[in-house]
């Protein structure tokens, strides 16, 4: 009963095949390898732009005759490329590095989270709705700092915290930490980062650290957060202000300082807003009654400004501004105001903003999330093994009791050991002998790494930086090396695992050999085969007729042997006389030089004389149509004349080659490819399936 059960499958599946086949047929044969007709159809289909899935239309000559020609180019294309593999055109060095970069770029969406992406291109989105104006009290931090140091740093930052949060002034609290940080960096008194008050301004998305931007666009206005760790340190950051979108505006404005008399500084600012509000233009009144030098003669304006450029009280105000719209009088620490909205640049829509975010992206360290969750799937994906997080089970010891320490498979201790200051100076050497435990690390699916791969990850990736503790900086060293060869062992498999990036690699792998290919055998043969063209030229010039208008560029109409006296004033010298030198040096056969002595002699201005290179027939705006035979010719010019003598005209002839040589090596070409694929098609066997063809509907 089970072989009957197994006949019967194994018959199903012939069916099957046998049927696949009869709806797929082969259209053409190349070196024995089949190539069928859902092949070529997609290729056909696309370069003609139309959908594979979209049914056939009425057959048309234009059709058909696109067909064949394609079919043609298939079948050659693919002839070429068997003879390219087979000579190692898959193997030329430029060719290899111009496909490593184009695979680099081709891979990059294949190697990220793309939810993460889409994520944080939303998040990026939503938050650029709103532009913020907050304050930080930060305690900073080194590099790579130790456990105790970030717990101290931490410890410092909480008390300040507790101290705002208990009712303190946040700006008293933020300078005095400031101080502090100050004393600790050593930054001299007259520095001016000494300036810092806690005020950072106004600023949007992409305008901060990450971590300090996503505490900001967490809190409600007036909430302090409590520290948030950066790559500078710990900060606490208070919201003052939450405002609508602001990029870019132009406004007017009318400063009036209260340097002095504070009462005479805001009875003139009423006065300006009285007179503007009473009908006079708000220009004449910045002229007369702004501070402000540098905008007061042109009304005030302020062109092009972003948040970060102007006082965080005028981002509040012209953020909600419509255009013409003006403000009352108002006060900031620089005196008082008045403001009037000229323009406001609007949030564009999602998709517009996507290609500003993924390119700002790309200095944000944010960028890194989508790839750190891709690796992160990558390791539950290929069974990554850390050993040194994994104990092995302890051994029993004769007269003790209770729990025994475990011990760890693998351990970085020797790496440690290994490893000193001069990694900061980029100066740290890996050598023989360094480490004799050669148990792996870690492992990626069946790949093994050892502490010798670490170490010499090490010395790869040093860099010039401060000290900081060794161990941590291993610890670093390390995760970077584990997530480095998760995501190259990703990357290496990628053609395995999508289809769809495997057929675009192939496509631009074999299009980047044809290239070579043919710029090899045919194209670079054309122009440095001079024999081989010699030869055509000869065989080929032969059978042109100056009759056939196919065969024109191959000949030169009648062309004229001419000198020109160019005169671009009339007062120069009068026409007569040039023409009468003209004719002179015609007899004598004087040369341009000599000719241009004779008429300066004469003329009371600038002129020049020149030998022409034969003028054509139908090419040349030198002479007129009735002056086609020796002579001396007055032709008039905007402001001048030249005077051109025609010395000899030649018959029509056909070109040399090197005269038409550019016709003659795009032919030379022609003919080289037509003769390589009559050796090739023999070559490699190609059979067409002229029957498939002809039965195709699209």
């Amino acid at each position: 009963m089970r072989k009957i059960f197994a006949l019967l499958a194994a018959l199903v599946v012939t069916m099957g095949l046998k049927a696949q086949k009869a709806n797929d047929p082969v259209v053409f044969e190349v070196n024995g390898k089949k190539i069928y007709k859902s092949e070529f159809m997609r290729e056909f289909l696309r370069s003609i732009g139309k959908d594979s899935t979209a049914a056939p239309t009425a057959c048309t000559y234009e059709k058909r005759k696109a067909l064949e020609e394609y079919a043609t180019l298939f079948v050659n294309y693919r002839t070429k490329l068997e003879d390219a593999f087979a000579n190692g055109f898959d193997t030329i060095p430029e060719m290899l590095k111009e496909l490593k970069g184009y695979r680099n770029e081709l891979a990059a969406p294949y190697l990220i989270d793309s939810v993460t992406l889409n994520n944080i291109l939303k998040e990026a989105y939503e938050r650029n709705h709103y532009t913020l104006h907050a304050g930080h009290i930060l305690v900073a931090l080194g590099k790579e700092p130790t456990p105790e140091d970030t717990l101290k740093a931490y410890n410092k930052a909480m008390a300040y915290y507790n101290r705002v949060m208990g009712g303190e002034d946040f700006y008293t609290v933020a300078k005095e930490a400031a101080e502090v940080r100050f004393k600790e960096q050593l930054i001299p008194p007259d520095d001016p980062r000494r300036k810092d008050d806690g005020d950072l301004g106004c600023f949007s998305v992409f305008e901060m650290v990450y971590p300090f931007e996503s505490a900001a666009y967490s809190l409600n206005v007036g909430e302090v957060s409590k520290p948030v760790r950066t790559s500078y340190g710990y900060h606490i950051v208070k919201l003052f202000e939450k405002n609508p979108y602001f990029n870019r505006c132009s406004f007017q404005h009318i400063w009036v300082s209260d340097k002095g008399e504070k009462e005479k500084s805001f009875a003139r600012i009423l006065d300006a807003y009285k007179k503007i509000v009473d009908g006079e233009n708000f220009n004449t009144v910045c002229s007369n009654y702004s501070d402000d030098q540098s905008t007061a003669e042109k009304g005030g304006l302020i062109s092009n400004a972003s948040a970060r450029q102007i006082p965080s009280e005028y981002v509040m105000l012209l953020s909600q501004m419509s255009p013409g719209d003006m403000t009352e009088p108002f006060k900031t620490q620089y005196g008082w105001h008045i403001l009037k909205l000229v323009a406001r640049d609007t949030l564009p829509a999602y998709e517009d903003m996507v290609p500003y975010y993924k390119q700002r992206l790309t200095r944000d360290s944010r960028s890194r999330k989508p790839r750190e969750a891709f690796v992160e799937q990558c390791k539950r994906k290929y069974n990554f093994c850390d050993y040194t997080k994994m104990y092995m089970k302890p051994a029993k010891v004769k007269g003790k009791k209770g729990k025994q320490d475990k011990q760890p498979l693998a351990s970085l201790a020797e790496c440690r050991s290994a490893i000193n200051d001069s990694v900061f100076s980029k100066s740290w050497r890996y050598r023989e002998g360094m480490v004799t435990d050669m148990r792996p690390l870690f492992s990626v699916e069946d790949i093994e790494y050892t502490a010798v791969d670490l170490l010499k990850f090490v010395e790869e990736h040093q860099k010039a930086e401060a000290h900081c503790d060794l161990q941590m900086y291993l610890e670093n060293r390390y995760n970077n090396f584990i997530n480095d060869k998760v995501f190259e062992y990703a990357n290496n498999h990628l053609e395995e695992e999508h289809n769809e990036f495997a057929t675009l690699m192939d496509e631009y792998r074999n299009g980047l050999m044809i290239f070579s290919y043919n710029d090899r055998m045919i194209w670079s043969k054309a122009i440095k085969d001079t024999v081989g063209l010699a030869e055509f030229y000869k065989m080929y010039s032969a059978e042109r007729s100056i009759d056939n208008e196919a065969d024109a560029p191959y000949f030169w109409n009648e062309r004229a042997d001419v000198t020109v006296a160019s005169v671009p004033d009339s007062a120069t010298i009068d026409p007569a006389k040039v023409v009468k030198i003209m004719q002179k040096a015609a007899k004598k056969g004087w040369s341009s030089e000599e000719i241009n002595n004779a008429i300066g002699a004469k003329a009371k201005g600038s002129f020049n004389v020149e030998k022409r290179p034969l003028v054509e027939k139908e090419h040349q705006n030198t002479l007129k149509s009735n002056q086609w035979r020796p002579g001396t010719y007055v032709n008039p010019t905007k402001s001048g004349y030249e005077v051109v003598r025609v010395d000899r005209i030649y018959d029509p002839c056909l070109k040399s080659q090197s005269e038409a040589r550019g016709y003659y090596v795009n032919e030379y070409q022609n003919y080289l490819e037509k003769e390589l694929i009559k050796q090739l098609r023999k070559k490699y066997n190609v059979v067409i399936h002229q029957d498939v063809i002809d039965e195709i509907t699209y």
